[in-house]
């Protein structure tokens, strides 16, 4: 097989790059050297698997924050999708909870290769999300799906890859007040002794505990895809798989954070706030969780964000996380847009 480096132009595959993760990877040198990689990437993996593109002319694949998802065709001619993700630390683990997961209750590992972050996936439904669904179908579904992918870690060596929550609760206890201070101090300190509550209370004890789990940390709305065949409008969890897990080891109530923080245009106009601690405690108890736990990590990791937006300067994102976590934490700040005019993640600035 020719190597990445040293396949001729002729054999390299017309895939279009989205202009937006262009955008996001030539701001870096690494970026502009991974994104000048992926055709050799593409072309290799394709002949490594016996694959074929299965993209429409002129249409770009599917992309999302941190790589490519390529529509293709495997030698007996059924459907897959090529992930090619920029190394990275999240991207680097992927692979190993996916095996351990074995395609319950998230999409299917059919192969990875370690050295270019690819994987061949099962291929799913891409245009129906758990977006889709009203928020009551929704809830049964996620917590459907969060059931069957709490798994307690065994002797399996997969589970050594994977950082612990508990050890992230404890680097937050000195990194958010550092960057608070270097910051200017961006939001109540009454809120930041919040989040630090959380870490020291809940850390300790996730540390301690024997409720440890493999934890999909990312298990939002638009990370939940309907297998094909399946119909959108039936709240069946069978009928839906996770992808992009950022997994770790811990409580597993720290998943449900991303769903407070998206979809707030479906919180009702004149009562946003207990709306939204009614869905911290309706998607923790279709999943068999505690809601008050769910919601204490929530603010810790809200307020986390919320520091994150500062240093990049992304106000209307930094507006949506203080929202959320002082809400949750039962005094949402005055002076705040209303929760209806704040950005969706990834649309904010």
């Amino acid at each position: 097989m020719l190597s990445d480096s040293v396949l001729p132009d002729s054999v390299l595959p017309d895939v279009p790059i989205p202009p937006d993760l262009s955008a996001r990877y030539t701001r870096s040198s690494a970026g502009r050297a991974w994104l000048g990689s992926l055709p050799a990437l593409l072309a290799s993996r394709l002949e490594q698997w016996h694959l074929e593109v299965d993209l429409a002319p002129g249409s770009f694949p599917w992309s999302g924050h941190g790589g490519l998802v390529i529509p293709v065709r495997q030698e007996d001619g059924l459907p897959a999708a090529l992930k090619i993700a920029f190394p990275h630390d999240e991207a680097k683990v992927e692979r190993h909870a996916l095996v351990l997961w074995g395609g319950r209750g998230a999409v299917v590992l059919l192969a990875s290769d370690t050295g270019s972050c690819a994987m061949l996936l099962e291929r799913l439904d891409a245009e129906r999300s758990l977006a889709d669904l009203p928020l009551d179908h929704a809830a049964q579904v996620w917590g459907g799906l969060m059931r069957q992918l709490l798994l307690a870690p065994d002797h399996r060596p997969e589970w050594q890859e994977f950082t612990h929550i508990a050890a992230r609760a404890e680097q937050w206890s000195d990194d958010l007040p550092a960057d608070w201070e270097q910051l200017g101090r961006p939001l109540p300190r009454w809120l930041l002794e919040a989040a630090l509550e959380v870490c020291q209370t809940r850390g300790a004890v996730g540390r301690r505990s024997a409720r440890d789990f493999l934890v999909h940390t990312d298990l939002h709305f638009l990370n939940i895809l309907a297998r094909p065949g399946t119909s959108g409008a039936l709240p069946f969890p069978a009928g839906y798989a996770a992808i992009d897990p950022q997994p770790m080891i811990g409580e597993p109530e720290f998943a449900v954070a991303p769903l407070l923080w998206n979809r707030l245009a479906d919180l009702p106009a004149d009562r946003p706030g207990p709306a939204l601690l009614r869905r911290c405690h309706d998607f923790s108890t279709a999943a068999g969780l505690d809601p008050d736990v769910a919601r204490e990590w929530a603010i810790a990791r809200e307020v986390e964000n919320a520091l994150g937006y500062a240093g990049q300067g992304h106000r209307a994102d930094l507006a949506r996380s203080l929202w959320v976590a002082s809400t949750l934490a039962g005094n949402t700040l005055d002076g705040l847009p209303h929760p209806h005019s704040l950005p969706e993640p990834g649309q904010g600035g």
